[in-house]
């Protein structure tokens, strides 16, 4: 790993917070926080879902006024009113919740966070420019209801980068980025520091926050309770700083998965009209009662559009490639799917996991009404509603105002565990879930995993796309890579490796297309230099 140069000592600090506040009617967020951030300087915010950070980066950007404190900008005291008015300043925010229009185009985003009103033009090409420079690949004329969640994080990353910000502040910028884009984005954070530019970082991924930053603060119940140079700590020390305790480790234990076959994929092959979307192309594959299959992949190379196939948000034209639990379910809509005993986690949490401006009770029915008889007579049992979501809360340790909090209300981790609790306390018997512990805090990502793994001891098949393949070895039993729209062969997870499933995931895996014409270039190759 390498490790950043540390700021210039005695620099003057850009950021100065001093007993900030926040309060909102059913929770103190922020409760007399301090919190200095230098030029140069990679500076971890450390804590649980719920701890107060991202409200605090909030504030930092104008998003919502603090209930007391002061804010002092390179060595002046600041209001800062709003996100605009932060740009002006030089503070720049990737969110952990996606700040985009969706019917809009990437250079539509972009231009509405610049000042002016610059030539699209010019400005896409901009876009491609830096996207390059920091190998994080991005089309400006794509829709961005097309594009999955690692592209969109993308976007938000090229566009705060395009405004040259002072102070960058990036909430959870990794969580769907594959790990070849982790690194190339830790370089551009390196030379940015190097330039001068200081950086807030929040992530749950302990291992980054050791190779990346220079100093962290740790947050717990609002509050600042300790600080630490990461460089200095391991995981587990940090971990134990974040939630008082040794971080918990998931018992996977060797599956029994039986012969029953809950999802098939029949030769599953789908175009889509879109033009940059991946079309589907005949896809195999099995997941039995009992087992945990994981597909692995980059960003972008069909995973949205096989979990609208499995999920039924795009029905296909035959019925046949889609089967759950023995039934040809290619043409049934998302309700016919779950009533056949699939639930279904998608990748976007807010919008479509989620319903943000609703209540979490009703965001319960709005998936478990018939699995757990909410509707009795033709009319809802709300009473039974509020008490499933309650459970949820409390099984899952959702931080919340309880039942009645609306969906938007919860931080990005509480929000997931919500959404995974609602899907898991189902008892389905087919479970689909994309990135299940993005932007989890580690202690709940672990619990969340090991629900996972439970829900398959009790004979549930389970089907996880994710772009974390550490989360993928620790949970599987077996283990696939989706490139270019196909599907590789499966492996058993204990006969293979991330090194493996890293080249894999370029499309190089045994037999694929681009393996064998790789050979055969190589074969040409060294035909002619013979």
């Amino acid at each position: 790993m390498t490790q950043q140069t540390s700021p210039s000592p005695g620099a003057a600090p850009r950021l100065v917070l001093s007993n900030i506040r926040k309060v909102y009617p059913t929770v103190v967020a922020n409760d007399g926080v301090n919190l200095e951030v230098a030029p140069g300087e990679i500076h971890a915010v450390l804590g649980e879902n719920g701890a107060g950070k991202s409200t605090l980066m909030k504030i930092i950007y104008g998003v919502t006024r603090p209930s007391s404190g002061e804010m002092q900008w390179e060595g002046k005291p600041v209001t800062v009113d709003s996100p605009a008015h932060a740009r002006e300043l030089g503070i720049g925010m990737v969110f952990q919740h996606f700040s985009l229009f969706e019917t809009l185009t990437v250079v539509e985003n972009v231009a509405l966070a610049l000042p002016g009103k610059p030539d699209l033009g010019e400005l896409a090409q901009r876009i491609e420019e830096v996207s390059k420079r920091y190998g994080l690949p991005v089309d400006p004329r794509r829709h961005v209801h097309a594009l999955s969640v690692g592209e969109r994080q993308r976007v938000e990353i090229v566009r705060c980068l395009l405004q040259n910000p002072r102070l960058l502040i990036m909430d959870e910028p990794t969580s769907v980025l594959t790990p070849q884009a982790v690194r190339k984005l830790f370089e551009t954070l390196r030379q940015l520091a190097a330039e001068g530019c200081s950086i807030l970082y929040i992530s749950h991924k302990l291992d980054e926050i050791k190779e990346l930053c220079h100093t962290a603060t740790v947050l717990r119940g609002g509050r600042v309770t300790g600080h630490c140079r990461p460089g200095e700590e391991t995981p587990e020390s940090m971990a134990r700083l974040m939630i008082g305790k040794d971080l918990p480790v998931c018992e996977h234990g060797a599956g029994q998965a039986s012969n029953e076959v809950r999802l098939r994929l029949a030769g599953l092959s789908h175009s889509t009209p879109d033009p940059f979307a991946t079309d589907l192309r005949d896809i195999h594959l099995d997941v039995h009662a009992g087992e945990i299959v994981g597909i692995a992949g980059v960003s972008g190379n069909g995973q949205q559009e096989l979990l609208r196939a499995i999920s039924g948000e795009e029905p296909l034209s035959e019925k046949f490639p889609v089967q759950i639990l023995g039934t040809e379910a290619g043409r049934m809509n998302p309700g016919q799917r779950r009533k056949l005993g699939m639930c279904f986690v998608p990748e976007e949490r807010l919008g479509r996991g989620a319903v943000p401006t609703m209540s979490l009770a009703d965001n319960a029915i709005l998936t478990a009404a018939k699995s757990q008889h909410f509707v009795s007579g033709g009319f809802l049992a709300f009473s039974r509603a509020r008490t499933f979501a309650e459970n949820c809360i409390e099984s899952f340790s959702v931080k919340c105002g309880g039942a009645p909090s609306p969906a938007k209300s919860l931080s990005g981790g509480n929000l997931q565990k919500f959404i995974m609790g609602r899907e898991i306390l189902q008892a389905p018997k087919l479970l689909v879930c994309a990135q299940p512990t993005w932007g989890v805090d580690v202690g709940a990502a672990a619990f969340i995993r090991q629900s996972i793994i439970d829900l398959r001891n009790r004979g549930c098949a389970v089907l996880v796309i994710s772009e974390e393949l550490d989360e993928l070895f620790e949970i599987c039993d077996r283990i696939a890579v989706i490139a270019k729209g196909r599907l590789s062969p499966l492996r058993p997870t204990a006969e293979t490796s991330v090194e493996d499933i890293g080249v894999w995931m370029s499309g190089l895996w045994p037999g694929s297309e681009l393996a064998t014409e790789t050979i055969e270039q190589k074969g040409e190759l060294a035909h002619a230099q013979a």
